[in-house]
């Protein structure tokens, strides 16, 4: 599992970042068809035909439903005077496109068309009720575009920075990728270590395809059973092309999957170029955002120095699915720490409050120091002692 960084916490819709750190152990359960019988394969195998894949452009229907135990929000809460100030008018006050996007993920049963053309082309279509959201990213562009409130946010990214830090981090931070089944099997995927047994399960049929089912199952579930939140993580393969179709984590002590997003339908022709050349309605209001390249440091005495101070850099204990990290006092922004939400999102607990989910932990401590892992409070709470 990954950090959220300083950079990220910079640029993230403030009220967001308690859920960005429950997104980003996201993945997603399979759903069983018709019997099919592939030809037998080792997990290596397996693995192998993922990262031998050349597909790079495709379309399709995907749906995703995340039931974590969140609290129901009343999003109007945590916005400061100065972010509601910072809305186009024509929002009425709303949450941004990208905020209420990326918190909805979170909990509830959602379906939309994605469109990839590449590694820096993608679209995501949410149907609304009489209206559209899109997410587009173009190159150095991303938009996004509620035409309920026909407003629009434009965020420019810096490609030959993010190309010189290999994009990694970058990549991470982008919205379209919630929605991208391949995106989130990647994330599982690159973390692969010796606390994870891998295997391959029943073979199964997704969105039409048939497709083997690589299960990740951390170790240490087999001697530590409340060492880690997860059970397990399960990636369908499409038997043919080697793409991620579906991803699935099931959280300890559940039978039905905690989180999941898979495609229903998919095609792997290349979509229309022009549904990645968007240009919002001539009546449309539109926020122009910079998103900081992940070069871009947080703070620094001279012109130039991009290194965090000592204390703003991440701590990280344990190893594998009983990884915790600690964020330090300093490298949380005030808008964060002092924001409405988080009344809402955590509760009171000895030492500071907490989000408690299925399958993450975070806990603030009083002394604004920020605990997360997927493992029990107890273990944040030792951490922090």
């Amino acid at each position: 599992m990954k950090l959220v960084s300083r950079n990220s916490l910079g640029w993230l819709p403030a009220l967001v970042v308690p859920a960005v750190v429950v997104a980003a152990v996201i993945a997603v359960p399979f759903q069983a068809g018709a019997t099919v019988d592939l030809p037998s394969k080792t997990p290596e195998q397996v693995l192998a035909l993922v990262n031998d894949s050349t597909v790079s452009a495709f379309s399709g229907t995907v749906e995703q439903s995340a039931d974590l135990g969140l609290p129901s929000l009343d999003l109007s809460a945590g916005m400061s005077d100065s972010m509601s100030k910072a809305l186009p008018e024509s929002t009425d006050g709303a949450i941004p496109l990208g905020m209420t996007t990326a918190l909805e993920l979170l909990s509830g049963s959602h379906e939309f068309r994605l469109y990839v053309g590449g590694e820096s082309q993608s679209r995501v279509q949410i149907k609304d009720h009489m209206a559209e959201r899109d997410i587009v990213h173009n190159g150095s562009d991303v938009w996004l575009y509620d035409s309920s409130t026909n407003a629009a946010t434009h965020l420019s990214l810096d490609l030959e920075a993010s190309a010189q830090a290999k994009s990694a981090e970058l990549k991470s931070q982008l919205p379209t990728d919630l929605a991208n089944p391949a995106e989130l099997a990647e994330h599982f995927l690159d973390e692969l270590d010796p606390s994870t047994t891998v295997s391959v399960g029943t073979d199964a049929r997704i969105a039409g395809r048939n497709v083997y089912q690589l299960v990740f199952t951390p170790r240490t579930n087999e001697t530590l059973k409340t060492d880690t939140l997860v059970a397990s993580v399960s990636i369908a393969v499409d038997s043919a092309t080697g793409l991620p179709l579906q991803v699935t984590v099931l959280a300890q002590g559940q039978t039905a999957p905690a989180v999941q997003v898979g495609f229903t339908a998919i095609d792997f022709a290349a979509p229309n170029a022009g549904l990645f050349d968007f240009t919002p309605p001539a009546t449309a209001t539109v926020t122009e955002q910079a998103m900081p390249s992940p070069t871009e440091g947080a703070t620094g005495d001279q012109p130039g120095d991009h290194s965090p101070a000592a204390d703003e850099v991440p701590v990280v204990t344990g190893a594998g699915w009983s990884t915790i990290v600690e964020v330090p006092a300093a490298a949380m922004p005030a808008e964060v720490t002092d924001n409405p939400l988080l009344d809402q999102l955590t509760t009171t607990v000895d030492g500071g409050r907490a989000l408690t989910t299925s399958l993450v932990t975070v806990f603030l401590s009083n002394d604004g120091r920020v605990f997360t892992g997927a493992v029990p409070l107890a273990a944040l709470q030792a951490a922090a002692e």
